[in-house]
């Protein structure tokens, strides 16, 4: 077990997720309730290598809990994967008296915190990612509110796409994961959802099928795109061509990552940060806090970078029976 800590550094790196407040706030509170000082590292590893850190207290996370984005703001940090950033992000935290971090991020920020922790700065890390892609753990801080997002936008397309009688390809977000847009599938009533983890680049099938429906009378199609797969727009012409039906894209972007966070979001990513706090306080360091199973645990840092995850079979199954 590592030192025990008198000071804990809280920030945030990579994409931005719903419920990285609820984290941020619940680390403060926790440290504090157990005597340690905490301070906040503005945007990430770059601000940690240019020494933006400011002392935080109870009320510095008042009224943040319900707001989406993070208070901390975030950043990707190039400089921060060499071994000179990562030794010279090391005796920043010396030089201000950080013995232990908190990392709220995906895997690459993972990555990150193990560095820092084999340079002796003990590191917990926190999924906060709307991508749900971290194998560990069946819950990621964000998920829920942006598969919801994307749900609501769904919903809204295809009430102007009935109308038209079109067909609709709908990208939404997950780097290269496939959760959001299966989730989407599935609770949309989607004709088609494209995953990265399961799409073999056959359009013909998908042509086929619009071909299909019209046939037996169905009016419009909905298709989930994975961003994993992404070309919606040059897609949405090439059905359309072959088809005859009107075909349009929407992407939905970036909005996916914003807004106030779901219930869930604001609950699980509290226990979380409470959690990685107390681990701090408690004198663990390269772990990462995780839900697996119904329960809250962690792991090895690098343990948990070496996990495999992959789309559930039984749930891809589904929803391609449910789109029949």
């Amino acid at each position: 077990m590592a030192k025990q800590v008198k000071t804990i550094g809280v920030l945030t790196s990579g994409g931005d997720a719903p419920g990285m407040n609820a984290a941020i706030r619940a680390v403060v509170r926790t440290a504090i309730a157990n005597g340690v000082k905490v301070k906040g590292i503005m945007r990430g590893y770059a601000g940690l290598l240019q020494e933006e850190i400011i002392d935080m207290e109870s009320t510095s996370v008042s009224n943040i809990i319900f707001r989406g984005g993070t208070i901390l703001y975030t950043a990707r940090c190039q400089e921060f994967t060499t071994p000179e950033g990562q030794q010279a992000g090391a005796e920043i935290c010396r030089k201000h008296g950080i013995d232990g971090i908190v990392v709220i991020g995906g895997d690459g920020s993972f990555r990150g915190a193990g560095k820092l922790a084999a340079l002796g700065v003990n590191t917990i890390g926190v999924p906060g990612t709307i991508d749900l892609d971290i194998a560990c753990t069946d819950y990621t801080i964000g998920f829920d509110t942006a598969v919801n997002t994307a749900m609501e936008a769904i919903d809204r397309v295809r009430d102007t796409s009935t109308s038209h009688e079109r067909c609709s390809i709908i990208e939404v977000m997950g780097r290269n994961a496939g959760y959001i847009a299966l989730w989407c599938g599935i609770a949309n009533g989607a004709e088609d959802v494209l995953l990265p983890e399961r799409y073999d680049g056959d359009e013909q099938q998908l042509i086929n099928r619009i071909i299909a429906n019209r046939k037996r009378g169905k009016k419009h199609n909905i298709i989930i795109n994975a961003e994993g797969i992404g070309h919606s727009t040059s897609m949405a012409r090439r059905i359309e061509a072959a088809t005859g039906v009107e075909t349009r894209a929407t992407i939905l972007g970036h909005m996916q990552r914003g807004g106030t966070p779901t219930c869930k979001d604001r609950v699980y990513a509290s226990i979380m940060g409470a959690k990685a706090a107390q681990l701090l306080c408690d004198g663990a360091s390269n772990r990462v806090v995780a839900y697996k199973n119904g329960q809250y645990t962690d792991f090895d840092i690098q343990e948990a970078l070496q996990m495999k995850k992959d789309i559930q079979e039984d749930q891809f199954e589904i929803a391609r029976i449910l789109a029949l």
